[in-house]
């Protein structure tokens, strides 16, 4: 890590900040039509799945981008202007946004993987990606309704995060700004 922090984000930070975002957006916006889809619009219900499949796999791979960038150039100061106790819970709002971004997918690709119809995992709808492990209707019961929950979750904390950015830009502090385009 860089002994002096940056002035502000990158463009590349910011850029895949925004991009993450809409992508756990549109996966969550999709995952409800996608299960309650009657078997009876098979097609449409698999492509639906083949859709946040993708989606989820970018996430994860933007993740450990986003986290090769955090390592290598580093986060800005938090603004002066946020008290010491806000700072402290932003913090730890942002570790479990980056944690859940994790957890999520790998949930997911779990979630599928012991799927009992064994549905494959087509990236992009062209690129098969392989099952580590095989069919378990035990494990897939878990493992659905974990990751149904930790996504919620995960929407619930970057909406109360995006609230708190507009709730601070609209008090003056250059936060959002800083993501938006790079105001220091």
């Amino acid at each position: 890590m860089l002994a002096e922090a940056p002035a502000g984000w990158s463009r590349a930070q910011r850029r895949l900040h925004w991009w993450s975002a809409g992508l756990i957006l549109g996966g969550f916006a999709i995952a409800w039509p996608m299960v309650a889809l009657p078997l009876d619009q098979l097609l449409a219900k698999f492509l639906l799945y083949q859709a946040h499949k993708t989606i989820g796999l970018t996430v994860l791979a933007l993740l450990l981008w986003r986290g090769a960038l955090r390592l290598r150039r580093g986060r800005p100061a938090w603004d002066a202007g946020l008290p010491p106790g806000q700072a402290r819970l932003a913090g730890a709002v942002h570790l479990a946004l980056y944690a859940l971004m994790l957890v999520v997918p790998v949930l997911g690709y779990f979630t599928a993987a012991t799927a009992p119809a064994q549905v494959p995992t087509l990236f992009l709808l062209v690129i098969p990606v392989p099952h580590a492990v095989g069919a378990d209707p035990a494990a897939f019961g878990v493992l659905r309704v974990v990751h149904r929950a930790l996504a919620i979750l995960l929407v619930a904390l970057a909406a109360g995060h995006a609230a708190m950015a507009v709730h601070h830009h609209r008090k003056g502090l250059p936060i959002l700004a800083r993501m938006w385009r790079a105001t220091p």
